[in-house]
This record gives C-alpha cells, structure tokens and sequence, in this order.
C-alpha cells in the first residue's frame, strides 16, 4: 500500500545545506541527501505533527527520492513518513519490562511538550513503502518478481548511497533502525528501505521494501517483505559459538537468511513513455 502524505520539511537547518546528491539516468533523477541528526527545535515540530515522540537518533532531513522527470512520477523515503506508519494505538506495543521506564525517560526528556508520550508501538516498527507524489500514478497488485538475475550482472554501478532515517537503543535493550541503500546501474535501479529491530529476550524483525526499476521499459516493481522471529529462536537457530552470537544478532544481512517470512507483497506500474 503506498502512503500519500506531505513530507516533513523542519526548515531548521543553517543557511549552508549541502545540495543534494544527485544523478539522472535516462529520464529517471535519482536524489539523495544526508544531513546530521535534529536539534531540539526541528524534534518538537516533528513530535506535534506525528503526536508520537520520535527515535533517540533522528534524520529528519535525510531522504532518497526517484523521480521521472517526463510523467512526474515520484516516490520518495524519509523518515517523516516512516514514522508516520508506527502504530499510534498502543495495539502493538511491545509489552515488556523496560517499556514503562522508556515512557518515563521520554516524558522526562520532552517536559515542555504537550501529550508527548501517548500509547504507541515504541519499538518504532514501521511498514512503510515510501511516500508517492500526490499525483503519481499508483502501484497495481502484481505477481511479477523483481529480476534477480538481470542484477545479478557485473554492471557498473553509477551511483550508490545509504542514507540513514532514524535509530533508536530501545533502552539500551536492543536496537530500531531504518536506513535506505539504493544502487543505480546503466540500465536500472534498486532501492532497499530496510527496518531492523531487535529487542533482547523478546524478537527479531526485518521488513524490507525494494523498488526495482527498468529505465528502457518504465518497470517499476515494488515488493515488501516482512520476517520476524522470537529472539529465542533465533539464538537456537543461529548455533555456531557462543562468541559469534553477538555480531550474527547485529547483522541483519545475516537475520534476513534465518528469519520466517510471514508477510509479503508485490506491486507494479509502468509509466508512460
């Protein structure tokens, strides 16, 4: 499902903002850009516009974008409307021993806000497929995979970034990440918006959305996948000695090999030529 909304544009920053990184590839500019975490000011405007307070580590000016520059057509990542996708009901609020010390940390840290810290999913989980231009045209259920093998190729790669979006230690218990990789060779693109978590004693997440596009046949394919596991059961899983679980639990490369899928999606659009 693509999310539709406003990009969040704190406007905090100095005078001085590097310009974007940017290439454009047979009608598609790819832009990304990287800027240090939020100060206190842009934090505030951020938490009364989602009305959860957000990630100890956020990027809020950080994002990748693609856009064709003949239809329009945009699709964009930030950390804005990732966050915008956490659950704000408390419904799947991870509901363990640390989350009432978090709450009262938070509160503490963000006095001078009204209504901060209300119930919502503080493991900051999110399913975010990235924000469509108001106007794009939209992603139709498909069943047609993303063409491992034609990536598979030894193209040169003409543009790579990884951008961070937000961070958080889950009170120094485990750790929430989002960050977007995206890689452009001569004849397509690949982005991956990857969500981590791993809350010790309790789970292990990944929900991976990959955006895969043909720049001769104006492909553009979408697929979400979402895995998780019991943080028990991938210790077993793992095995291996009892020194390399440490780095194997920090590795998500690694996770995505052992972790059960239990969700996925398939999406397509082919843009006007």
């Amino acid at each position: 499902m693509a999310t539709n909304g406003a990009v969040f544009r704190p406007g905090h920053q100095a005078t001085q903002t590097p310009e974007p990184n940017t290439i454009t590839r047979k009608g598609f500019k790819i832009s990304t850009q990287k800027l240090p975490i939020l100060k206190a000011g842009p934090i505030e405007e951020m938490t009364e516009k989602l009305g959860i307070s957000p990630p100890e580590m956020i990027f809020g000016d950080n994002y990748v974008a693609i856009e064709h520059l003949a239809t329009g057509w945009k699709i964009h990542f930030d950390a804005f409307g990732a966050l915008d996708r956490v659950d704000k009901t408390g419904a799947s609020m991870l509901k363990v021993a640390y989350s009432k010390e978090w709450q009262q940390s938070r509160e503490h840290n963000h006095e001078n806000i009204k209504e901060v810290v209300k119930p919502f999913d503080w493991s900051y989980s999110t399913d975010y497929k990235g924000t469509l231009a108001p106007n794009a045209k939209p992603f139709s259920p498909s069943d047609v995979p993303i063409p491992v093998e034609l990536l598979k190729r030894p193209d040169p790669i003409l543009f790579f970034d990884d951008v961070m979006l937000y961070e958080d230690e889950l009170a120094d218990n485990g750790i929430s990440v989002l960050s977007c990789k995206i890689r452009v060779m001569p004849d397509r693109l690949l982005l991956l918006s990857r969500f981590f978590m791993r809350l010790d004693n309790v789970v292990v997440r990944l929900r991976d959305t990959r955006v895969y596009i043909d720049f001769d046949t104006l492909e553009v394919i979408r697929e979400y996948q979402a895995r998780e596991m019991a943080y028990d059961a991938v210790r077993r899983v793992l095995g291996g000695p009892r020194e390399d679980l440490p780095a194997a639990l920090r590795d998500p490369n690694r996770l995505a090999q052992v972790l059960p899928l239990v969700e996925r999606s398939l999406e397509r659009v082919v843009l006007e030529s």
